[in-house]
């Protein structure tokens, strides 16, 4: 086999350059953390939801969730 030496970038030589450029960028965006924010649900999500009505009284009635009861 004859060996070939270029000049220009090679196709295996391009991609591992590259994937170390990324990495790299990667590792410095994430190693230069900003302030934390905190998540405010608001007032929609925080309501109760959970309501007794006679559909779900009947599903406890019917699975004898009731004699659980004391």
């Amino acid at each position: 086999m004859q060996e070939k030496r270029q000049t220009a970038l090679s196709r295996r030589n391009f991609l591992r350059a590259f994937g170390g450029a990324s990495t790299t960028a990667v590792a410095a965006a994430t190693l230069a953390p900003g302030e934390a924010q905190a998540y405010d649900p608001g007032e929609e999500e925080t309501r109760a939801r959970y309501q007794e009505t006679d559909h779900v009284k009947a599903f406890y009635r019917v699975n004898g969730y009731e004699t659980l009861k004391k």
